[in-house]
């Protein structure tokens, strides 16, 4: 099961519904829009070849003492489906209650991110089960953003007239939420980075390993940058990583800031978060 959710702050909801729905293909889409139009998201997800759904995916938005805090994640599961429907459940939750969340965003998500992790595994401790799970998640505090990887995951932003930022290069095991059985060898601890974003910023990606196996980071702001829409953008991705043969879970979450994409010069290109396996 995927699933998406809203959270509203002290002082109430600032996102409105733009659509979602699930086809007879199987793929399930939707997205939002800010009331100001100054932020849009949407996401798309697709079980595609495999024969069970591990990817999981979350979608957080709230006013925070005055501070528009936005939240994305995308949960890679591997070993089975329950750390990464763990992290859906509980990790932004736990981010937000975290006391020096937008005192201090980066420990917060550090300490948030090893938690959860703990908090997963004592769920855990009476099964024989052994399940693990990545992370590419993306906060939005303000004009701040912080992304933050576990395991071998990838965020790409366009921002014009940039080059390419990327962050890690670590063995896609040596961290991992969940993973009982591995644990000595892996961790729970993100690698994060963040940036001010300013009018350069376009469109923020986020995919699960059956988008980045098949559709490579140019290819995917090319592609979402012909939509005006995000929850399209996110489709079209989605759909092209299946037409390209992933043979894996795929699921996409595009965030848009200002403007929307299509109005603006193609001449743009990627700024890459990453934390990818190295041989």
């Amino acid at each position: 099961m995927v699933d998406s959710s809203a959270t509203e702050g002290n002082r109430g909801p600032i996102l409105g519904v733009l659509q979602e729905s699930d086809d007879d293909g199987g793929i399930t889409s939707g997205g939002w829009r800010s009331e100001d139009g100054k932020l849009s998201w949407g996401y798309s997800s697709f079980r595609g070849k495999r024969a069970s759904m591990e990817d999981f995916f979350d979608i957080k938005s709230s006013n925070i003492d005055g501070q528009t805090v936005c939240l994305f994640g995308i949960f890679d599961g591997h070993g089975g489906s329950r750390a990464a429907e763990f992290l859906k459940e509980h990790l932004f939750e736990n981010l937000m209650k975290h006391p020096r969340f937008l005192a201090d965003t980066k420990l917060a998500i550090s300490e948030t991110y090893q938690q959860t992790d703990m908090d997963f595994l004592e769920s855990e401790r009476d099964t024989y089960r052994d399940d693990g799970s990545t992370a590419s998640t993306a906060v939005l505090v303000g004009d701040h953003l912080y992304v933050a990887n576990v395991g071998d995951s990838r965020t790409v932003i366009s921002k014009g007239g940039k080059g390419t930022w990327r962050v890690g290069g670590v063995l896609a095991m040596s961290r991992a939420f969940g993973n009982r059985m591995l644990k000595q060898f892996v961790v729970a601890e993100p690698e994060i980075q963040d940036q001010m974003i300013d009018e350069e910023f376009e469109l923020l990606v986020l995919a699960s390993d059956g988008l980045w196996d098949v559709v490579p980071n140019e290819d995917a702001i090319s592609l979402a940058r012909t939509e005006e829409e995000p929850d399209a953008a996110a489709r079209k991705l989605t759909e092209t990583a299946f037409m390209r043969g992933s043979a894996d879970n795929i699921t996409c979450i595009v965030e848009h800031q200002g403007h929307p994409i299509a109005l603006k010069a193609l001449e743009s290109s990627s700024w890459r978060f990453a934390s990818r396996a190295s041989d």
